[in-house]
């Protein structure tokens, strides 16, 4: 079966760094388009950024626009979150998600949490 498995969170202090990783298997990584979204408590779930299947072209949402890097290998199956000058705003449990047409696979999500 398709198994997402996220790593990398943590506490960080506002203004650090963490790199989550997300390792894929049970699906024919290169042909998905990866990516990352986070919820916050009392949230609804939102976009963060992703990286399309050759890793050509990556998307990012205003908020972490500058601050927030994806990258892709397709040879390990696994995608990466470079988070850099983090806010207190940032934290929320983060997701990887595999997305090709209708198959939509989710990762059971890392928690990062940034403190002022």
């Amino acid at each position: 079966q398709v198994q997402l498995v996220e790593s990398g969170g943590g506490l960080v202090q506002a203004g650090g760094s963490l790199r989550l990783s997300c390792t894929a298997s049970g699906l024919t990584f290169r042909s998905y388009a990866m990516g990352w979204f986070r919820q916050a408590p009392g949230k609804e779930r939102e976009f963060v950024g992703a990286i399309s299947s050759n890793g050509g072209k990556a998307y990012y949402a205003e908020s972490v626009k500058g601050r927030f890097t994806i990258s892709r290998d397709n040879a390990k199956n696994t995608v990466s979150l470079q988070m850099n000058s983090l806010k207190p705003e940032d934290t929320a449990v983060y997701y990887c998600n595999a997305l090709l047409r209708a198959s939509d696979y989710w990762g059971q999500g890392t928690q990062v949490t940034v403190s002022s």
